[in-house]
């Protein structure tokens, strides 16, 4: 094979290889979101107690990425894949088996570490494309996102196969409990794939380099306004992908029971059947069986409008949006998703009485823009910092999916502030954007002045 062959076909592996990773990874980090519709009622989680399993899953997949990018150009992004994929495995499994919250949140902040693939994807990812190509690149893995959906779309149809009882007398549970079995045995096959498939001979730019010069950039103001953008395009995705399935099910789940002629006493009844918890929930089901058959179906509803108006947009997207940052700078097209994001925002926060519909609309139209945003932010990192991207996209990824935290927090502190809080932080990074553009733009005419 000619020297540009092979470099392409491991380019390839790397990419395809990263992208699978980081897909399931995403699905186990957020797994939680779909389940919990499941799980509530059954262990008899309250509100609060379900928003502190997500903050504890994002925060333990948001904390590390600084480091895991570091890892990664130290040590390269086989060994480092690899050791992550296999440290998610057994807390994934144990989900299975959990009894009660403190369990649950334990299995949370550890099969949450997850979340920090996007780092070691970004920085293997760059090392090996060169930078008229890493837009797209970084766009196609990032699109591993769609992750968010695996468990919104597929858990509901498991959960309805499986038998309730299982598989071997209980060995394999059945239910929502079936779906981290599934996940558990998947990371094992995906570790020996990156292991055995990825190129031996790895590309570690950070290597022999010392701390210091790799966190130097830190101290640009660049870096924190992506850090800013990187809140609104994508913290924000993770907090929605996390808390969509329940926004539907409490606010739209009786309209959308109605609108799709389900059971007489499930839409009567709605209304108090979503409060009911522990033996409470189970003594209604067993005394109404086409109830719950019906709930089911409406859990796939809400799984399919979370994933395919939402989800999908925001993650299918990006690599749309790489190849536009290549093709006419992120600059522009990170002006034109803020626009969107704010006319979609405004929609969505003004109590305009949106039914179920325009409300999904509206969603679509801001999972369109955060989906091309992401990779336009990740676009202007390697432009700016070449040789740290690493340790810079690490730290992007760090602050930026804290939002998926704060914004939770937000939310549960003031009721019915979802969309508002969004709102007003596209706002602040709008406002951020167009200030440092502008400066941008005077800077570079400065010399052009002088010269004339």
């Amino acid at each position: 094979m000619a020297p540009d062959q092979l470099e392409r076909s491991r380019r390839a592996r790397v990419l395809t290889l990263s992208t699978v990773a980081f897909t399931l990874l995403f699905a186990v980090w957020l797994m939680l979101g779909m389940l919990s519709i499941k799980i509530k009622p059954e262990l008899g989680l309250t509100d609060g107690q379900l928003y502190n399993l997500t903050i504890a899953a994002i925060l333990s997949g948001s904390l590390l990425r600084f480091n895991f990018g570091i890892w990664t150009d130290r040590y390269g992004g086989r060994r480092v894949m690899t050791a992550l994929i296999l440290f998610t495995v057994l807390p994934t499994l144990m989900v299975s088996r959990v009894t009660s919250y403190g369990e649950l949140l334990v299995c949370a902040l550890l099969f949450g570490v997850a979340g920090n693939s996007f780092s070691v994807g970004i920085a293997w990812n760059a090392a090996w494309y060169p930078k008229e190509k890493q837009g797209t690149a970084l766009g196609v893995f990032g699109a591993g996102n769609v992750g968010a959906s695996v468990t919104k779309l597929f858990g509901p149809l498991l959960i309805a196969a499986v038998p309730a009882a299982g598989f071997f007398g209980g060995a394999i549970p059945g239910g929502w409990r079936f779906i981290p079995v599934v996940y558990a045995v998947l990371l094992v096959v995906l570790a020996a794939a990156v292991w055995f498939l990825s190129p031996r001979e790895d590309r570690t730019p950070a290597r022999g380099r010392p701390f210091s010069e790799l966190a130097a950039p830190m101290r640009h103001a660049k870096v924190w306004e992506f850090s800013l953008h990187y809140t609104v395009v994508f913290g924000a995705y993770v907090a929605l992908s996390g808390v969509l399935p329940q926004f539907y099910f409490a606010h739209y789940g009786h309209e959308l029971a109605a609108s799709l002629n389900l059971n007489a006493q499930l839409v009567a009844d709605f209304d108090t059947i979503k409060t009911l918890k522990g033996e409470a929930h189970a003594s209604y089901m067993a005394a109404n069986p086409d109830v719950r058959a019906d709930l089911d179906y409406l859990s796939k509803w809400v799984g399919f409008l979370a994933a395919v108006c939402f989800v999908f947009p925001a993650s299918l997207l990006r690599p749309l949006g790489g190849w536009l940052s290549d093709r006419f700078g992120p600059q522009v097209v990170m002006a034109i998703v803020f626009w969107g994001m704010l006319a979609s925002g405004i929609a969505l926060s003004l109590p305009l009485g949106l039914g179920v519909w325009a409300f999904t609309a509206a969603l679509f139209v801001l999972g369109v823009g955060m989906g091309v945003g992401k990779a336009s932010v990740y676009k202007m990192i390697p432009d700016h910092f070449p040789r740290e991207v690493g340790a810079v996209g690490g730290l992007v990824g760090l602050l930026g999916a804290l939002g998926g935290v704060l914004l939770p927090l937000a939310w549960s502190a003031i009721p019915g502030s979802t969309f508002a809080a969004l709102l007003a932080l596209t706002v602040l990074s709008t406002a951020w954007f167009t200030a440092s553009t502008a400066r941008g733009r005077k800077a570079a005419a400065v010399p052009a002045q002088q010269a004339a």
